[in-house]
């Protein structure tokens, strides 16, 4: 099984909206990377995830959601943008929070579940997870999966235990 059919069954999709997404912003010469989970296993051993999370430039946001509505269902939060389709479960989640920014500059090209596409740079990615994980209004199970994500990474990547935290080094040791 291919890691493309694997992220399909396990969304439930009919659609394959991680192409279609793809192809809106290739359409758009639109620049981004991939972060979260996803962006996690590009770098370690892979770990299933209904996210899809993407860092756009701000300015090009609206943009991308105005095209985009016409295949996917909008939903605003205070950080970030979903796109759905009745077609699959996967969630892509545009992040709206002006921090991730300087990841797309130092994005890299990596094929994650069998999908090419532009993925935050390693300490880049470390750096989104120690902030979400960090975050003590978001839900416990969710923090508890950032941690693991960085547990992940510091495993594959040792040299990564230095830009931890005193607060996850004590967790991790």
């Amino acid at each position: 099984m291919t890691g493309k059919t694997f992220l399909n069954n396990l969304a439930n999709g009919k659609v394959d909206i991680v192409q279609l997404f793809l192809e809106q912003l290739e359409e758009l010469q639109m620049n981004y990377c991939v972060i979260g989970g996803l962006a996690v296993n590009a770098y370690a051993d892979p770990v299933a995830s209904l996210d899809l999370d993407i860092v756009l430039a701000i300015e090009n946001i609206e943009k991308l959601v105005e095209h985009a509505g016409k295949i996917f269902s909008v939903e605003k939060f205070p950080h970030r943008i979903n796109l759905l389709h009745s077609g699959s479960d996967l969630r892509i989640q545009l992040q709206t929070d002006s921090r991730y920014q300087s990841f797309i500059d130092n994005a890299v090209t990596k094929k994650v579940l069998g999908y090419e596409m532009k993925v935050a740079a390693l300490e880049d990615v470390l750096k989104g997870k120690i902030w979400a994980y960090s975050n003590v209004e978001r839900r416990k199970s969710k923090r508890q999966k950032d941690l693991a994500d960085i547990m992940r990474l510091v495993e594959t990547h040792p040299h990564l235990y230095d830009l931890l935290p005193q607060e996850i080094k004590t967790i991790v040791d």
